[in-house]
């Protein structure tokens, strides 16, 4: 449309009317004469609004939905890292505990019986030579280690060094068949040597066949000369059975390790034999064993 004197007062005309619908509108309230034609349009245009909105709304619900959803999986992956990462840190520590106290359980045991050990962790488990019952620690000849080394626990006995390479060290298990080591009872003194028997328990040969011998008894290392390649005292296994053989000029004893040759993980070897014979002092004390039940007038039963 040209801007013409015609159009100018038209405009002012059209203006001039919505000015005053508007005041008769406000004037009228609820009698306004324009309610009847506003009715009109809201029916005329109220459908052709919520059909727009429900085509609308789904489309809005859909990308909200997508976009929750993302940011809910990038949540729960980040819930999952961070509980992966506390569960690691939790194997972590208990581990490190675990470590700790078999060192000063070890720490205690090379303490009692006057041993001066170098720690070591088992980093290998298996036949390193043949198929001996053998375990590789981490420790070698550039931290002073020799062959034919005591090799112990915070249990006891648990083999001996055969093979020493610069950084690592192979240790023969006590449980090995071709394994053997002289051995002392508890209190009594009797003499024997046991052999290993792989997994089933030591066999111990005490050279007197008269030696007074019980389960429940305890045997310790009777020491080689010169220490090597076994230090005395060194806590071997409890008696568990005793065989009857009459007439042999032995007795021979099975006897349960104190180690479990399964689950080694930290070990001393020691670098330092005791000055003097430490005999019984490393074993652990005995169980307090339960008073038996009494009767009414006091007696055992």
């Amino acid at each position: 449309m040209r801007d013409t004197r015609e159009s100018r007062l038209l405009l002012v005309l059209l203006i001039a009317v919505a000015f005053a619908l508007i005041t008769v509108d406000i004037r009228g309230g609820d009698a306004s004469p324009l309610n009847g034609p506003r009715n009109v349009a809201a029916s005329v245009l109220g459908p052709v609004e919520s059909g727009v909105s429900g085509l609308v709304n789904p489309v809005a619900d859909t990308v909200h939905s997508v976009t929750d959803a993302s940011a809910q999986h990038n949540r729960i992956s980040a819930l999952e890292q961070q509980n992966l990462q506390l569960k690691q840190q939790l194997n972590s520590s208990d581990l490190a505990r675990g470590q700790s106290t078999e060192l000063s359980r070890m720490l205690g045991a090379a303490g009692a019986g006057q041993y001066t050990v170098k720690a070591a962790q088992v980093v290998a488990i298996g036949a390193a030579q043949g198929f001996s019952w053998t375990v590789t620690i981490d420790i070698g000849s550039n931290d002073g280690i020799k062959r034919d080394m005591t090799v112990i626990n915070g249990d006891g006995l648990v083999g001996r060094i055969t093979t020493v390479g610069p950084t690592t060290s192979t240790v023969l298990l006590a449980s090995d068949p071709g394994f053997s080591v002289g051995t002392r009872m508890e209190g009594s003194g009797e003499v024997g040597v046991a052999t290993g028997e792989g997994t089933g328990p030591l066999r111990v040969e005490l050279l007197s066949a008269q030696a007074t011998v019980k389960a429940g008894d305890r045997m310790v290392t009777f020491g080689s000369q010169n220490d090597r390649p076994f230090v005395p005292g060194v806590p071997v296994g409890t008696v568990i059975k005793v065989e009857n053989d009459p007439g042999q000029l032995t007795r021979t004893v099975l006897v349960r390790p104190f180690v479990n040759f399964t689950s080694l993980d930290l070990v001393g070897v020691v670098v330092q034999p005791p000055a003097t014979d430490p005999r019984d002092a490393v074993l652990p004390p005995k169980p307090t064993s339960t008073p038996a039940s009494k009767s009414a007038n006091g007696k055992a039963h």
